[in-house]
């Protein structure tokens, strides 16, 4: 598999809805990071689906290497 374009260096904040669903992009080349735009379409990699259970903040990864896919795990300080 294609390693995924690093899309920033430091995660991304979001104030989720609960109930809501939202789409990470995994590829990196999304316009709008976090989360999937489509930019994908034709390569190998497709955007991970996940739903919040409550309102709260979350840091979404944007390097795209995170071992907790779809959030943030530190991982982006070793880049």
């Amino acid at each position: 598999m294609t390693q995924a374009i690093i899309a920033q260096k430091a995660p991304i904040i979001v104030d989720v809805e609960a109930g809501k669903t939202y789409w990470w992009c995994r590829c990196g080349l999304s316009r709008t990071q976090p989360f999937c735009d489509g930019s994908h379409k034709g390569g190998e990699f497709s955007p991970l689906e996940w739903r919040a259970d409550v309102d709260e903040k979350k840091w979404f990864c944007a390097c795209k290497q995170t071992g907790r896919q779809p959030f943030c795990d530190g991982t982006h300080k070793k880049l």
